[in-house]
């Protein structure tokens, strides 16, 4: 009995690991859907810019410059644009490949696993809750600043303070109006709210012109050199501490790869618009944090106004209208691009079964997923009304961080993992299929694939990764990777000190990590990457580009606050009963709906008819033993006569 036990168990745990790391194959008409394909480049690429500059820029460039890096905000920007770069490109081959809605999560669901997509699927929706509702309790704050707290006040007065150590002073109903408002204005349709939003986010930019502008032409450039601490006053870790805070920034990138399934031509709309809206937006930051440093030094920057009182330090007062009117334009256009993006990341889960079905409806008239927008609209103006600013961005950071550097995973593991067609013409024995790579390479009109197997230059390689399959010593190297730049960025970050002093444990322990990190991708670069597939844009320099941004994306998150990771905890353990209770056994990847099936075999379960039960089936498979054992007698009984 306890064998039993123990078999049925294993088969239970065999069958729960296998559906979670089914993946789900493209589509061959990857170009359908009931949505509406009527966005061009130009409003992808102003959806991407307004989605990314907005608080950032009004808010949290005073707060970093002043606090954590001073003028070498400069290099903070630089550096966290320079990281989201990285991944963008990520974002750009997998929205060439699949122009679906979903972004991360239906670029991880076909490159890793079921289980990993709803991991990371499940991290976009609080990123895009989080995202608007921060930058809604933003907008407040900001009108609430230009009525010098009117309205904080006198809510504060009817309503009193709020003690949680989690929620904000006060609670914030102008916030919540603001979440409820845009939400309403998403729900007119995809191509009437992507033109409101090209002409906030153009207006945002000429602000942005207009403040580059003004603040170079009264710039003095001692606040650079003479103030205490010169231009790096918080040393090289205040600039990586503000470069991990500064990321916030530009996590609304991929908002661009969730309207691959509303743009005419995705597999160049997405990677042009990506480019263009990076690159603009990036030189816009540092031009700006670049201004306000220069205007003021930054220990007298006012972190809740930081660009109206510095130019009002220099007498230009007027300018603080303009930047106001930018100010609103861009956090509006920042909260359009949330509330944009996460009714159709509920919208693709949903319609992969992970998520309740009703979520995946699309509205006949408007072709927006309509119920998706309202219950995103009432989810994130209820968190903008209680929770608080600060506690919300490090909240969000940890999953885009999370899911950023999945997707760069997600890049060196598709490219050198062997099509369908390929796969069917693996050679069995590892060293036939070596001696295989071996002649494919001096016979070109060969019609074999090499994606995935080693390179005849690395044949030195063969004794130790010749028996894998095709592009599974690939994606090993990629999770050591992994695992091994969280060590490293951990020690960094654990053990600075007695780095900077030489202590030799710490350094020799770096030296192991970097070792074991370069030989990773030494193992990636050894085999043949997939050249068969046809793209109009692919990450250049993989795996090289990937790797690097898996390594920034963990080096930020180390920079979190353990607080902040006990909050992630909570959040994915609630993510874990949705999947495990509901999404696992509704997914549309679901082959097997017997409960009974699941104590059986993979092969046992193919052959099993739907409905039947285990006794049915073991019935069958002792007559159909004894049936044969029977005849081979009587045939052997009569050969012998």
């Amino acid at each position: 009995m306890p064998g039993s036990r123990r078999m049925i168990l294993k088969h239970v745990m065999t069958s729960i690991w296998t559906r979670m790391h089914r993946t789900k194959e493209i589509p061959s008409d990857i170009m359908e859907t009931p949505l509406n394909r009527c966005l061009n480049t130009f409003d992808i690429t102003l959806l991407g810019i307004g989605h990314m500059v907005g608080a950032g820029i009004y808010v949290l460039t005073g707060t970093v410059a002043r606090d954590i890096a001073g003028p070498g905000i400069i290099l903070s920007f630089f550096l966290a644009g320079f990281a989201c770069i990285l991944s963008a490109l990520c974002y750009a081959e997998f929205g060439t490949r699949i122009p679906k809605a979903g972004s991360a999560y239906i670029y991880t669901y076909i490159s890793i696993g079921e289980f990993c997509a709803f991991v990371i699927g499940w991290n976009i929706l609080l990123e895009h809750m989080i995202g608007a509702a921060s930058v809604a309790r933003a907008w407040s704050g900001y009108v609430d600043s230009l009525f010098e707290g009117v309205i904080s006040n006198t809510t504060m007065a009817v309503t009193g303070e709020l003690h949680e150590q989690l929620l904000g002073r006060y609670p914030d109903f102008l916030a919540c109006l603001v979440c409820l408002t845009y939400a309403s204005l998403l729900g007119i349709g995809v191509k009437g709210s992507a033109l409101v939003n090209s002409v906030l986010t153009t207006i945002n930019l000429c602000v942005m012109v207009i403040v580059i502008g003004v603040g170079f032409y009264y710039a003095n450039w001692d606040n650079w050199t003479y103030v205490q601490g010169g231009f790096l006053p918080y040393k090289f870790g205040g600039v990586i501490a503000g470069a991990a805070t500064c990321f916030y920034a530009f996590v609304g990138f991929d908002s661009i790869a969730t309207s691959g399934e509303e743009a005419k031509n995705p597999s160049f709309s997405i990677p042009v618009a990506t480019i263009i809206s990076m690159s603009i937006v990036t030189l816009g930051y540092v031009l700006v944090s670049a201004a306000l440093t220069l205007l003021i030094p930054y220990y007298d920057i006012n972190p809740n106004a930081a660009l109206p009182e510095a130019f009002a330090h220099v007498g230009m007062h007027w300018v603080k209208y303009i930047i106001s009117l930018g100010a609103l334009c861009g956090m509006t256009t920042t909260l359009f691009g949330s509330l944009f993006s996460l009714p159709r990341c509920i919208y693709s889960m949903a319609q992969d079964g992970l998520l309740f079905q009703f979520l995946g409806n699309v509205n006949d008239k408007t072709q927006i997923p309509l119920t998706n927008l309202v219950i995103s609209g009432v989810l994130t103006s209820l968190i903008a009304l209680l929770f608080d600013l600060e506690k919300l961005v490090e909240f969000m950071s940890i999953g885009t961080l999370l899911a950023y550097t999945i997707v760069s995973a997600s890049v060196i593991i598709l490219r050198y993992r062997p099509t369908f067609e390929a796969t069917k013409r693996n050679i069995s024995s590892p060293s036939s299929e070596y001696s295989v790579s071996t002649s494919e390479v001096t016979s070109p009109g060969s019609e074999i694939n090499l994606t995935g197997t080693l390179r005849l230059k690395y044949s030195w390689l063969a004794p130790i990764f010749g028996r894998f399959q095709a592009g599974s010593a690939v994606s090993g190297a990629t999770l050591v990777f992994i695992i091994f730049s969280a060590a490293l960025c951990i020690l960094l970050q654990v053990s600075n000190r007695d780095l900077e002093n030489g202590i030799w444990w710490s350094v020799i322990l770096a030296a192991i990590f970097i070792f074991i990190m370069a030989s990773c991708i030494l193992v990636i670069i050894a085999h043949h990457q997939d050249t068969s597939t046809i793209l109009r844009f692919k990450v250049p320099m993989v795996p090289l580009i990937p790797a690097v941004s898996i390594f920034c994306n963990i080096e930020f998150m180390v920079h979190l606050n353990i607080l902040t990771w006990l909050r992630f905890f909570v959040w994915m353990v609630l993510g874990m009963l949705i999947y495990f209770l509901y999404g696992i056994h509704h997914s549309k990847m679901e082959e097997v709906n017997s409960s009974y099936l699941v104590l059986m075999t993979s092969a046992e379960a193919v052959k099993g008819k739907w409905g039947s039960t285990t006794r049915t089936n073991l019935k069958n498979a002792l007559f159909r033993r004894k049936s044969s054992a029977d005849r081979k007698a009587i045939i052997d009984g009569e050969e012998s006569d």
